[in-house]
């Protein structure tokens, strides 16, 4: 067994000093080496042996596999230095060459904005939820004071999906609006509740430059004892300046939504001619960005929350609109183009 041994280190040894590439020298570690090679064989042989010539043999094998270790780990790196000294062929290698530049990702510039916008709600005390883009009609309308035979349902355009099995009725809906999340949040949180709701809305319409059938949105929402409009003014306007800067005025006026009573719309003063009048702004000097409003005591009665104890405001942004004031952009299909001309810039 020793000698076979022996014999099995002197040939491999031999043939380790002819070899001169990486392919070679693989071959020759899986030979030598590896789990099928001649030498594991001889190990695994080891049980059969007597013991006295099992210790001898066994002792013998491993020096010769620690040998045969020792003179490849050596021949590795003077096979690489050799490659590099010699420039031969496709192995050169210049080390000294400088690497291939990587282009940066970044973010789009609608999450972006959405992250700036949580961030500046989530140092208010807000805190962020999320729901499903399937949503049932209950949440979407019937929750928010939207019955069936209410006349806002025809301003949203809504994206119906197929009946359930057995059934005539579209119950199960691509969500017209985020505040189908404040919805469910009134029902299972209690108050004191202050929560900033993003994501995607989806609405039946023709593409055009201010019209996509998805896009995002945020509804705040706003639940405690003794709220009032002023708080809710106040959370905007600190939203404006964070976001619009300190300068920007801010405007409200009366507007309806059924979710909300009183109801009211912002807006801030014209970005591009600073509350002249131009052609963005309807030579009005003003921009509409948000509606708002104080939730209506059904949509807190429905959720289980008494209305004659707590109050509550609400409000929703359409997030498309905010990046498209700030940057002077003309048409919101820019954002889902995929052109990176323009998602460069931002």
């Amino acid at each position: 067994m020793i000698q076979q041994l022996d014999e099995l280190k002197t040939k491999a040894l031999q043939e380790l000093g002819q070899i001169q590439d990486g392919k070679e020298l693989e071959s020759w570690r899986v030979r030598y080496l590896g789990k099928k090679s001649s030498l594991t064989s001889i190990l695994r042989s080891l049980a059969t042996l007597p013991l006295e010539e099992r210790k001898s043999a066994g002792a013998r094998a491993n020096q010769v596999k620690a040998d045969l270790e020792s003179e490849l780990q050596e021949k590795e790196p003077a096979l690489r230095e050799a490659r590099l000294v010699s420039g031969t062929q496709k192995e050169i290698l210049d080390i000294s060459l400088p690497g291939r530049p990587l282009p940066n990702g970044r973010l789009h510039p609608i999450t972006q904005t959405l992250n700036e916008i949580l961030n500046i709600f989530v140092s208010m005390g807000f805190q962020i939820a999320e729901g499903s883009d399937v949503e049932r009609d209950y949440y979407n309308f019937e929750a928010l004071n939207i019955p069936a035979e209410h006349p806002s349902r025809d301003t949203l355009s809504t994206c119906w999906l197929e009946p359930e099995t057995g059934s005539d009725e579209h119950t199960m809906l691509l969500r017209t609006h985020t505040t189908a999340v404040t919805a469910r949040v009134i029902e299972k949180m209690k108050p004191p509740i202050r929560v900033i709701e993003p994501g995607r809305v989806y609405r039946y319409e023709a593409t055009d430059a201010t019209h996509l059938p998805m896009f995002y949105q945020i509804d705040g929402l706003a639940v405690d004892k003794g709220i009032t409009m002023a708080d809710l003014k106040g959370t905007l306007y600190e939203f404006a300046r964070n976001f619009f800067g300190e300068e920007r005025k801010v405007r409200f006026r009366c507007d309806y939504f059924p979710f909300v009573e009183p109801g009211v719309e912002m807006a801030i003063e014209c970005l591009t001619c600073n509350g002249k009048g131009c052609r963005l702004c309807g030579y009005s000097g003003w921009i509409e960005i948000l509606g708002a409003g104080m939730t209506h005591p059904e949509v807190l009665r429905r959720g289980g929350i008494d209305p004659e104890e707590y109050s509550s405001f609400a409000f929703g942004i359409g997030i498309e609109r905010l990046p498209m004031l700030r940057y002077g952009i003309d048409d919101i299909r820019l954002f889902y183009g995929n052109d990176l001309r323009f998602l460069r810039q931002f």
